[in-house]
């Protein structure tokens, strides 16, 4: 499977100065995503769903998303067996961010689907690597089961989500996240909807676009990278998760 990119003919028919350039680029990416096996067709309504809550806020990264994301990044580095879960909206969309962030936090990456098929975590699994993901787990190696989860999700890496302390989990089911804060897992979402269960029951929300967000967490974690634990801890006392949710509720509601 070729490494997905836009071919010349998809940019030049989208306007440089459409108003929707963007979104309708995004939608195109999961298109081939879906076309080489990444993306399964509910993925595609998954992401209808959430382009809605991304239009109401603006298109653009909301304050408190920004202060979602400097949270994330400082929990990051405090974790001691951080794990990012890769879907196959998320490999598809931003893959390249997923492996910089995997390389500046030396952290384990890992395939996790509700609609999962050897083939499809197959193909995730090279699309990573070639994106420059070293080492991906989940995909011959889930033998580990989350408890109280049932269906595909609960199927787990030992070395991966199952031992992890801190799981970053973008574009995630409420089930799976709730199950991984019932183990004890400080779980970091990345959710346009802050009213979804996800959002809701994660520790830290960042209600925001998935390809927006995740250069941004990079960005943050090369940012505190320098500072000490007592900082980090520090920036995680004063994060309130609910406020932040509802302050983007209210972004929402203008």
């Amino acid at each position: 499977m070729r490494y997905l990119r836009f071919s010349y003919e998809i940019e030049s028919v989208i306007p440089a100065n459409h108003p929707r350039r963007k979104s309708l680029l995004l939608r195109e990416k999961l298109v081939e995503g879906y076309r080489n096996g990444l993306v399964c067709d509910n993925g595609l309504i998954a992401h209808g769903r959430g382009e809605a809550f991304n239009y109401l806020l603006g298109e653009r990264t909301r304050r408190p998303a920004r202060e979602a994301i400097k949270a994330a990044a400082a929990a990051l580095l405090l974790a001691e067996r951080p794990v990012i879960s890769v879907n196959g909206n998320a490999a598809a969309l931003a893959a390249e961010s997923i492996a910089e962030l995997a390389k500046e936090l030396n952290c384990k990456v890992e395939v996790n689907l509700f609609y999962r098929t050897q083939e499809r975590t197959e193909k995730i699994g090279e699309h990573l690597k070639r994106a420059g993901v070293g080492e991906v787990l989940g995909v011959k190696d889930a033998y580990a089961r989350i408890p109280e989860l049932f269906g595909e999700r609960r199927k787990v890496s030992i070395e991966g989500i199952y031992r992890a302390d801190c799981v970053l989990i973008p574009l995630e089911d409420g089930d799976r996240c709730e199950a991984l804060v019932r183990m004890g897992k400080r779980t970091i979402a990345i959710d346009l909807n802050p009213l979804s269960r996800t959002a809701r029951k994660a520790d830290i929300t960042i209600v925001d676009e998935i390809t927006r967000a995740m250069p941004l967490l990079v960005k943050e974690v090369k940012k505190l990278k320098g500072k000490n634990k007592a900082y980090l801890n520090s920036v995680l006392k004063h994060y309130n998760n609910k406020r932040i949710l509802e302050e983007s509720r209210k972004l929402i509601n203008f």
